[in-house]
């Protein structure tokens, strides 16, 4: 069913409605109304001065001031995102996917700005990172959770926390550790899901699977060669286990539509020790290429014992869909186009960035059946294209 342009600026309204209790003035309130739109739009790039051109401002005074400024929480603009989310997409069954991107910056006020490691860039690059917690349903995927890496460097360094406006009571966390965190929050402000999974950054972080199996939340982790997992009496590494594969025991499956059909490799199950408790087991799930059988990946499962193989590789699966919302909210809404340098004014950039795309995911899910919405390609076309896809006016 499409939705006509009355339903749509309706819809957005509606979730704009929402963070109205978050803002201290009208003035405010109506400014992220404004700020939202103009992430919405088809302005080329969406930092301040073209923000600020798109809504008829002279200046991009306004905008920056909103970021700099502003008296209103990020953390409570999330609160009302991730419950909407869960509203619109929400399933039982869902998926939470924790994952991280990097925003490439130069100079060295940026908070948390350092020479490392960005999968975005492929390399070490003078970058900031971020951690995220997005979600999968049948109905979409969308950012619920986001927070800025803040290196060991900075958060020793006094002169430059002042200078960042990092808050006092903010200690150094890897970023696994910022991960469980929001995994922690989402779950205990009843979000609704069932599985977790991630890349090896966090599927190694034991305290993440741990957690989950006290929470008796599902789990598929992948995990790096340098694990150890518990076979009988003996701790062996993951690595040691995946060089004794018997050559016997491997079977097809697909992990998912991708753009050229279904994700086919073949996989094994190994057995590993059960968790202390009744109905539940753990499993290693090894994926590898078909085109290069030395190509292998390891997963930690965690489930019911009557969990089907299949449901572990469809959850691994979902792991994609955190590439699709980066690509998404980077190529659609700016999510890496903003001009600020402080803690605070990342974190209301980024949370009002993953307000946009929310606000595309849910009118896509309201216009869409559930297959046809995972059938745009994000980031390969123009913002006029990506709304026609999900049946919004262009």
């Amino acid at each position: 069913m499409e939705m006509n342009t009355r339903e749509v600026e309706t819809e957005f309204n509606n979730l704009m409605y929402r963070f109205s209790p978050v803002f201290k003035s009208n003035a405010s309130f109506q400014t992220s109304v404004n700020y939202v739109k103009g992430l919405l739009s088809t302005t080329t790039r969406k930092n301040g001065w073209q923000l600020s051109e798109y809504l008829g401002e002279t200046t991009p005074y306004t905008i920056q001031q909103f970021l700099y400024r502003g008296r209103f929480s990020s953390d409570k603009l999330r609160d009302v995102l991730r419950n909407y989310i869960g509203e619109i997409l929400g399933e039982e069954d869902g998926v939470m996917v924790v994952d991280e991107t990097g925003f490439l910056k130069q100079g060295k006020k940026s908070c948390g700005v350092k020479r490392q490691y960005s999968g975005t860039a492929g390399r070490i690059e003078n970058c900031q990172i971020g951690v995220f917690l997005t979600y999968s349903s049948n109905k979409g995927h969308s950012p619920i959770d986001r927070r800025l890496y803040i290196p060991e460097e900075w958060a020793s360094d006094a002169t430059r926390r002042k200078e960042a406006g990092i808050p006092e009571d903010l200690t150094f966390q890897t970023k696994p550790q910022m991960a469980l965190e929001m995994i922690q929050e989402a779950t205990a402000a009843g979000f609704p899901y069932t599985w977790v999974t991630g890349d090896c950054v966090y599927g190694d972080y034991s305290n993440i699977r741990q957690w989950l199996e006290k929470e008796q939340k599902c789990y598929v982790m992948s995990v790096s060669g340098k694990a150890y997992i518990w076979q009988g009496f003996e701790q062996k590494s993951v690595s040691s286990i995946l060089n004794k594969l018997p050559d016997e025991g491997w079977f097809e499956g697909s992990c998912g539509d991708g753009s050229k059909g279904a994700r086919l490799y073949d996989w094994q199950t190994v057995k590993v020790n059960h968790p202390p408790m009744e109905g539940w087991h753990r499993t290693l799930l090894v994926r590898r290429s078909k085109t290069n059988p030395d190509e292998l990946r390891a997963y930690i499962c965690f489930a019911p014992l009557e969990t089907a193989i299949q449901k572990f590789i469809e959850v691994a699966g979902t792991r994609w869909t955190v590439e699709t919302c980066f690509k998404e909210s980077k190529s659609e809404v700016g999510l890496a186009e903003y001009e600020v340098r402080s803690f605070e004014g990342w974190y209301k950039h980024i949370t009002l960035a993953l307000i946009a795309i929310a606000i595309l995911t849910a009118l896509s899910s309201l216009s869409y059946d559930a297959k046809r919405i995972q059938e745009h390609k994000p980031a390969s076309c123009s913002l006029e294209d990506f709304k026609k896809k999900r049946n919004l006016p262009a």
